[in-house]
C-alpha cells in the first residue's frame, strides 16, 4: 500500500508510520514539524516538510492517513481562528489532493471534545454539543469529509478517537494527561487535577488507535467511534499512574478550565461489527508501555 501520513511525526502519526513500515508498505510523512519530531520518524519513511493549509501532493497514494491538526483544547480557546485554519481550511486542501489522486481519506477526529457532556455513552448518531473551538472545528472537517463522500462519490472515513496515550506523547499539552501525571511523579514532581477529578474520559493506548487506522482501510465511508467502551475518571487515571510508577503521592485540585467536559463515554459497538476491530490494551498495560518510553 502506498500511504501518506500528515502529522506522521507526531505521536500518534509516527506510531502508525513504524506499523505501516513494518507492514512492507511505503510510507509518505507531510509534518511542519511544529509539533512533531524528525527523531520521531524511522528509516524507510520519505518526509515532506509542509503546511497542510498550503496543499500536498498525493499522487500515488492509496490512503491518506489525515493526523496533522491542532490537537490541544486550551489553544484552541486562545487562538480559535489559527484552530480553525489548521483543522478546517487544512481538512479541505487534503481532501481535495486526496480527490484528484483517487487515495481514501482516513480523518483523525475527536470523540469527547464533539460530542460534549454526554449522559451515557454516546453513539454516532448522538447529539453533537461540541465545548470549545477544537471540537466545533472537527466537526466542521467531519462535515466536509462525508459532504465530499455525497459531492464526489469518495470513500473517506472518520474515526472519533478517545483519550489517547503512549509512547512519544509530549507531556507538556492538554491532552496528554496520561504522560503528564506518569512523567511527574516518576520524577517526583507535584501533579495536579483541574476540577474534581471525578471527570471521565476513554482512555486508549495508542497502539490500539494505529489498529483501528489500519482497519478502517478500504472500510465503508462512515464515522467510527474508536475507544475502549470504559470511562475512567482522571482521579482513578492519576491512582493508576501512582501505581505504575510506584508512589503513593496524591495530587492538588486546580479550578476546572474552560473547554473541559465533565463526562465523556464512547459506545464502540459501531467500530466492533463494521471494522472487525476492538481495543486489546488494558490501562494498566499501556502505561507500563508509556512509563517505560519515557525511561528510555
Amino acid at each position: 500500500m502506498r500511504a501518506v501520513v500528515t502529522g506522521g511525526a507526531g505521536f500518534i502519526g509516527s506510531n502508525l508510520v513504524d506499523a505501516l513500515l513494518a507492514r512492507g508498505d511505503s510510507v509518505t510523512v507531510v509534518d511542519d514539524l511544529s509539533s512533531g519530531k524528525r527523531e520521531n520518524l524511522a528509516a524507510g519513511a520519505t518526509l515532506t516538510v509542509a503546511d497542510i493549509r498550503d496543499g500536498i501532493d498525493a499522487t500515488g497514494a492509496d490512503v491518506i492517513f489525515h493526523l496533522a491538526a491542532q490537537a490541544d483544547v486550551q489553544t484552541s480557546v486562545r487562538e480559535p481562528s489559527r484552530d480553525a485554519q489548521v483543522n478546517v481550511v487544512g481538512t479541505i486542501a487534503i481532501l481535495e489532493a486526496a480527490r484528484h489522486a483517487g487515495a481514501q481519506v482516513i480523518f483523525s477526529s475527536t470523540g469527547g471534545a464533539i460530542y460534549g457532556e454526554c449522559d451515557g455513552p454516546a453513539t454516532e448518531q448522538a447529539t453533537l454539543r461540541p465545548m470549545s473551538p477544537y471540537g466545533v472545528a472537527k466537526l466542521c472537517g467531519e462535515q466536509y469529509l462525508t459532504a465530499w463522500n455525497r459531492i464526489h462519490g469518495t470513500n473517506n472515513i472518520v474515526l472519533r478517537f478517545g483519550n489517547v496515550f503512549g509512547p512519544r506523547q509530549e507531556a507538556t499539552l492538554e491532552g496528554g494527561v496520561a504522560s503528564i501525571f506518569l512523567e511527574r511523579l516518576a520524577a517526583g514532581q507535584a501533579t495536579a487535577i483541574f476540577g474534581d477529578g471525578q471527570q471521565t474520559r476513554d482512555f486508549i493506548y495508542v497502539g490500539d488507535i494505529v489498529s483501528a487506522l489500519l482497519a478502517a482501510v478500504g472500510a465503508p465511508g462512515d464515522i467510527y467511534n474508536i475507544g475502549t467502551g470504559r470511562e475512567t475518571t482522571v482521579l482513578e487515571l492519576h491512582r493508576a499512574c501512582a501505581t505504575v510508577v510506584g508512589t503513593t503521592a496524591e495530587p492538588t485540585f486546580e479550578p476546572a478550565r474552560l473547554g473541559d467536559v465533565q463526562r465523556s463515554a464512547l459506545d464502540v459497538t459501531h467500530a466492533q461489527a463494521v471494522l472487525g476491530w476492538q481495543a486489546q490494551a488494558s490501562l494498566e498495560d499501556g502505561l507500563r508501555h508509556t512509563l517505560a518510553w519515557f525511561q528510555g
